[in-house]
């Protein structure tokens, strides 16, 4: 049997994660799918951003363009994970037509109602300021949910003649892993999510990663092997590089508090408000706890992940046995001595004006938007001030600018002289790194097909050239809008 599997977004780009599998009719007159898998966000925002000048960016409306297929034939859509370059444009498709079901973790979903209702506070305010197109609104949310089919990991359901399953990619809260199985017989329809693994005789599969974990992290479980795939559609963000060690990260993260303690200055944090926010709360209150660091005012100036905090909190049976355990013997793992969670704006502000040292985590991770921004422009040009980004810094982004050494921004129509020191770990990163990538293809076993996608152009061509040459397999590297043929 053959199917067609078309890139419709993330190829060529870490971002807009959006991939259209057809798999025909059979030769048998047995109607076939046309599956949706992931539907993210084109840029880093959900629509304009102002530039120095005040005006809308160019190019930040790619998000409100026509999707390149009908949506009305789209059967439905299988979500990996929460990230909005993976679900920031679902609303966007319900509200051009797509009726069908949506299905993926139950946390994912959970995550996704908080995080498509912060996108809607931040295009409001868009669109009042700069005119923006609104990419959805509050009823294409409703309508959305209503649509969504939350799942267990490895609870299999049927879509007509394929079979669908969650494997955990130990990437956020709730991310997944989606093995597709052509089946050789069927008797459901589209949409039915009884188990039905006596269906599945043998047939071909297709997983699709999502984002990979960078395993094993602080608070969640191992990724899965994605064994037995004949053929894998997974990403590459850090597809040419390795990340420090494991047992370094959190030796480097408390350095880095222990020397704006001694320079008296501020540890300002951009950072992303699932996961990776999550993590440094765990990993500071286990060094207060363990004393391996003495207390020291810390700042969560992010309301969106303190929602989502809340989230955690509702599935920390996702979490490791570690994690588990602080939560069995009734220890708020992601609370601490010294911890103020920020609520408003006044008391955001407020924070200028309290005693340092001090550490400030704040939203967004790449300094895109977010309350961050306003820290940036106050303690940039302090040069007791220490800026640590802990996540992937997107080409043209200010958080890459930053990184990579600019020493004069513009914040907000703001020019800003950067004197601070600027330091990343990528040990923290929630995405596995070129050796991991590799390993994932290697436990695959020998696929028919790899398909490399999610990543910078130079990330996904270098780790599609090791793929080759390491282990032998067909790997490609796909360009947005470009259709493969498949045996599956």
């Amino acid at each position: 049997m053959t199917s067609r599997l078309t890139f419709c977004g993330g190829a060529g780009t870490v971002t807009g994660a959006n991939f259209l599998l057809d798999t025909h009719s059979t030769s048998s007159g047995q109607a076939g799918a046309k599956l949706l898998i992931d539907c993210g966000t084109l840029e880093q925002e959900h629509g304009c951003l102002p530039a120095a000048t005040g005006t809308a960016q160019a190019g930040d409306t790619l998000n409100t363009q026509p999707f390149p297929y009908d949506v009305k034939e789209i059967d439905a859509l299988l979500v990996t994970h929460a990230h909005q370059d993976h679900i920031g444009r679902i609303p966007r498709l319900v509200r051009d037509g797509f009726s069908g079901a949506i299905h993926s973790t139950a946390a994912t979903k959970d995550l996704a109602a908080v995080m498509f209702d912060d996108a809607l506070g931040v295009m409001k305010e868009h669109a009042e300021k700069f005119g923006c197109e609104m990419l959805y609104d509050a009823a294409d949310v409703e309508m959305a949910l209503s649509l969504w089919n939350g799942h267990e990991y490895h609870k299999s359901f049927q879509l007509n003649d394929v079979s669908a399953e969650f494997l955990d990619a130990g990437h956020i809260l709730g991310s997944a892993m989606i093995r597709l199985t052509r089946l050789n017989r069927s008797n459901g329809a589209v949409g039915r999510t009884d188990s039905h693994s006596e269906s599945v005789l043998g047939g071909k599969s297709i997983i699709f990663s999502g984002d990979i974990g960078n395993t094993p992290e602080p608070l969640l479980r191992d990724c899965e092997s994605p064994a037995g795939a004949d053929y894998l559609v997974m990403e590459s963000v850090y597809g040419d590089r390795v990340h420090e060690g494991r047992s370094e990260r959190k030796e480097a993260l408390r350095t880095a508090v222990e020397e704006v303690r001694n320079r008296g200055g501020v540890l300002l944090i951009p950072s992303f408000s699932i996961e990776r926010t999550q993590i440094l709360l765990f990993e500071l209150n286990d060094m207060v706890e363990d004393g391996s660091m003495q207390a020291i005012p810390v700042y969560l100036d992010a309301p969106l992940a303190s929602r989502v905090t809340q989230v955690f909190r509702k599935y920390s049976g996702l979490f490791n046995p570690a994690v588990r355990e602080h939560f069995s013997r009734g220890d708020d793992p992601f609370s601490f001595k010294g911890l103020t969670v920020v609520r408003s704006t006044e008391e955001s502000r407020a924070i200028h004006r309290k005693p340092d040292p001090k550490v400030i985590i704040a939203g967004a991770g790449m300094s895109g938007g977010g309350r961050v921004r306003a820290h940036e422009k106050y303690y940039l040009g302090d040069k007791r001030t220490t800026l640590l980004f802990v996540g992937y810094q997107a080409s043209g982004t200010l958080g890459r600018r930053l990184q990579e050494g600019e020493k004069r921004v513009v914040i907000d129509k703001e020019h800003v002289k950067v004197r601070a020191q600027v330091s990343a770990l990528t040990g923290y990163s929630g995405h596995a790194d070129r050796d991991q990538l590799l390993r994932f293809i290697e436990n695959a076993g020998v696929p028919k097909k790899v398909f490399i996608t999610m990543g910078e152009p130079r990330a996904s061509l270098f780790l599609a050239q090791r793929a080759r040459d390491f282990l032998g397999v067909d790997a490609v590297v796909p360009q947005r809008g470009e259709s493969f043929d498949i045996e599956w």
